[in-house]
């Protein structure tokens, strides 16, 4: 499950971004800083553009909930059990996608774990989630 964001830091995070979103919107110079300051608090790694133009794809609430956990979720010892749960969400359209895309690629090495889902190879169009568990657990780097 997503961890929980108090209301409270919710608050503070709408403000941060309003607060740098006027800073790119007046081409301030205190802009990348405060960016750069804020990704270092949140983890992620946010630009300019994500602060002006968050509103293109979800409201700041949605904005600031994604930004308030973890960028990229890794869970120790995750279970394949656990793994094909996440997949399943994503399938039936939980509201949480977003974040469980982020968790499935924090905890898994295939590099293109959410395409599995949404742009599957030929071999997994209506694939179940333990089908497309296994293809992303059976991935293995190579060197180039």
């Amino acid at each position: 499950m997503p961890p929980l964001v108090s209301r409270a830091r919710l608050d503070e995070v709408c403000g941060d971004i309003l607060r740098i979103a006027d800073l790119v919107r007046l081409r301030d110079a205190g802009a990348d800083q405060e960016i750069r300051a804020f990704n270092a608090r949140t983890g992620h790694d946010c630009s300019a553009l994500d602060f002006v133009e968050y509103e293109g794809s979800r409201d700041l609430a949605a904005f600031a909930l994604e930004v308030a956990r973890p960028a990229w979720p890794r869970v120790a010892d995750i279970s394949t059990d656990e793994l094909v749960e996440i997949v399943r969400r994503i399938l039936d359209g939980d509201p949480e996608t977003d974040y469980y895309l982020r968790l499935l690629g924090a905890n898994v090495v295939h590099p293109r774990g959410g395409g599995l889902i949404f742009h599957p190879p030929a071999g997994l169009r209506g694939a179940s989630a333990e089908l497309i568990v296994a293809e992303a657990l059976g991935y293995r780097p190579f060197a180039l």
